[in-house]
């Protein structure tokens, strides 16, 4: 076949068009209707989404609705039509922006935007890592990674993002070493999915830079590939492999939340849950891949002496990073869930993912319980341990102390002290809720 990766991705969404019934019942479960100020009625707003698509022109509400979209997937539950109104409005939100913006704009936004995710995970990551631990994590300092004889178990697929948390993906690593399974890592901006370019409306970029990653991930014994970032998750699950299976008439690879994978294989990871961690912890929740906040609650009531509290607050959204178009929604939800944790007496308020880890993280200084990841807990147990040094830097809240801690490895890799500073003032301003006091 000679279809282009954006002719595939415009017939995939003219099928889905032609199977809505336009009954509304995505627009009806969405929780973040009332936040986003879609007022309309639902039927008027999935006429409006799927005018977007067609013809570039939609009601105001329909808009917004795109815009105001966390990805949280009730609506994917709600279709009964084998409709995916979440993929509909990703690209609603692409058609409005490629009206609104020039091909040389969309094109200059998305080479920007990629440059800036990539300084901030190149810096952030190599002022907490030296050179054992980077080639590790399948980034290129030091010495290759060392690949296990033949073709792996699975691929490891970071993503970018978690590597400016290291000690999340390390501890990933180190549970699949305790189980016995082999994998490949890969990840970084070197391996990018194509979600940034997609955003700023160049497919043609987007679609490119994702097949080649693709075709670097399809090398493994299962044909499967663990991936960590729900970003790259679903850019790969519901834009990338079914696009190429149009094309190519067959996916590479099918791919594996790491939770979902680690709540499959509890058995074997069972037995090495020796010591108890006496801890009550809340689980910060985020439903926007089916099962990932389920297998999170199963692996953690595995672990000995683990009380799970539930908070009983909303669970919206893929990511706290996702709500950029909702900033007072996000704090109020931010602010709300923190209290709960404080009235609840719990001794950490515990994220799966790496961004509501580097949004909440900092409030630690200011609340009397801990801030964790999930796999912090499960390596306690286990006997593994990485330290949080992006935790203990954020802290710190001062751009000038942070580059000081830091300035050590800073020299050992190389790093432009103007770039430096750059990455580390963004991570600072990556804090939607104010922490208490100065």
């Amino acid at each position: 076949m000679n279809d282009t990766f954006e002719n595939a991705l415009a017939g995939r969404v003219e099928a889905m068009l032609d199977a809505c019934t336009r009954c509304g019942r995505c627009v009806e479960v969405c929780p973040v209707t009332g936040p986003g100020g879609v007022t309309a009625e639902p039927r008027a707003v999935i006429d409006g989404v799927i005018d977007i698509l067609r013809h570039r022109e939609g009601a105001p509400a329909a808009r917004k609705w795109a815009d105001a979209c966390v990805l949280t997937g009730e609506c994917i539950k709600a279709c009964d039509y084998g409709v995916n109104p979440r993929f509909l409005l990703s690209m609603a939100r692409v058609t409005m922006i490629r009206h609104d913006d020039p091909e040389g704009d969309r094109r200059r936004h998305g080479v920007e935007n990629f440059r800036k995710v990539a300084r901030d995970v190149t810096h952030i990551s190599r002022l907490q890592l030296d050179d054992s631990l980077l080639p590790r994590l399948g980034q290129k300092s030091g010495a290759p990674p060392a690949e296990p004889r033949g073709l792996p178990d699975f691929v490891f697929y970071t993503g970018c993002n978690v590597l400016k948390t290291p000690h999340i993906a390390l501890l990933a690593l180190d549970i699949m070493d305790t189980i016995g399974v082999t994998y490949q890592v890969m990840g970084g901006p070197s391996h990018c999915c194509g979600i940034v370019q997609m955003r700023t409306g160049d497919i043609e970029t987007s679609g490119r830079l994702a097949q080649s990653t693709m075709d670097k991930l399809a090398r493994s014994k299962s044909g499967q590939v663990i991936s960590w970032c729900p970003s790259c998750h679903v850019q790969f699950a519901e834009t990338t492999l079914p696009t190429v299976e149009k094309i190519r008439g067959a996916r590479p690879f099918e791919m594996t939340p790491f939770m979902l994978f680690l709540r499959d294989n509890l058995d074997r990871l069972r037995p090495f849950l020796r010591e108890r961690v006496a801890m009550r912890v809340a689980l910060h929740r985020h439903p926007g891949i089916a099962g990932v906040v389920e297998a999170a609650e199963n692996i953690l009531k595995a672990v000995p002496g683990v009380e799970l509290i539930d908070l009983a607050q909303p669970a919206v959204g893929l990511m706290s990073n996702y709500f950029r178009a909702l900033p007072a929604y996000r704090r109020e939800l931010q602010q709300n869930e923190l209290n709960a944790a404080e009235a609840a007496g719990v001794d950490a308020l515990v994220a799966v993912y790496h961004a509501d880890h580097r949004e909440l993280c900092a409030h630690e200084r200011d609340y009397p319980f801990r801030i964790m990841n999930m796999l912090e807990i499960v390596g306690a147990s286990i006997g593994l341990h990485h330290a949080d040094e992006f935790k203990r830097l954020k802290k710190l809240q001062d751009v000038d102390r942070i580059a000081d801690e830091c300035q050590d490895l800073a020299q050992m890799h190389g790093l432009d002290p103007a770039s430096t500073r750059a990455a580390i003032e963004a991570m600072l301003e990556e804090q939607p809720l104010p922490l208490r006091g100065a």
